[in-house]
Order: structure tokens, then sequence, then C-alpha cells
């Protein structure tokens, strides 16, 4: 008789779906404030999105920083950016909840997106070295 066992570490394999679910309840957080749909679900996921979304943003942005300093640099930032972002729109009166929602995902867009495209040309500039 012959025993199958797996010996690779369980915490490991969870990982990637706790991201995936954390991505998929910030999107719908997001799409639920956007669309101005009333559900019980609408206030804690529109949060979660108001803090994951720049948070991942300013963490990728962070790259180079000490594992345990970087997530507690990138709440804070998060925090920041969300308050510099409704006092902007209070001091304005512009103040919507759709419109916080839309001017906090644009704003980590534009923190996330430069940090990938280094982190892209850093990988094809690591391949061609290697060639």
């Amino acid at each position: 008789m012959h025993t199958i066992t797996d010996k690779r570490p369980a915490g490991g394999d969870s990982l990637p779906v706790i991201a995936g679910a954390a991505v998929g309840i910030a999107a719908i957080g997001a799409a639920l404030a956007l669309a101005d749909v009333h559900s019980p679900l609408r206030a804690p996921f529109t949060l979660f999105f108001l803090l994951a979304a720049p948070a991942l943003a300013i963490g990728s942005a962070l790259r180079g920083l000490d594992a345990l300093i970087r997530p507690v640099l990138a709440v804070a930032g998060a925090l920041a950016l969300d308050l510099l972002v409704a006092q902007a729109m209070l001091a304005l009166r512009l103040w919507s909840a759709r419109g916080g929602v839309a001017a906090v995902g644009c704003l980590s867009l534009l923190i996330l997106v430069p940090a990938l495209l280094t982190r892209l040309t850093r990988r094809q500039r690591m391949t061609h070295s290697q060639e």
C-alpha cells in the first residue's frame, strides 16, 4: 500500500485566496458606492475599498522598505490620502460619496501604475542582461 503525502506548508496556499477575496470585496464596495445601490454591505465594503486601494498602491510603491514597516506606512498613507481627498472635496464644496470613492480610486491608480511600470522595466532589463 502506498501513502501519498503533501509536505507543502498549508499557510502558503491560502495567501492568494485571501488576496483575491480582498480584491473582490474592495471591488464590490466600489461598485456598490458608484452605482448608489442601497445594501447593508455597501458601507463596510466601501470603507474596505477606501482603505485597501490606497494602501495597496502605496505599499507597492514602497517596495524597497523593510517588510514590517511597509504595511504600517501603507495604511497610514491610505488614511492620509482619504482625509486629504475628503478635505479637498469639502473645501471645494464638491463632496459626494460617489465622488470620493472615484477620487480615491483614481489617485490609487495614479500611485500604482508608475510602481508597476517601474517593476516591469526592471524585470525586462534583468532578462535582457541574463541573455
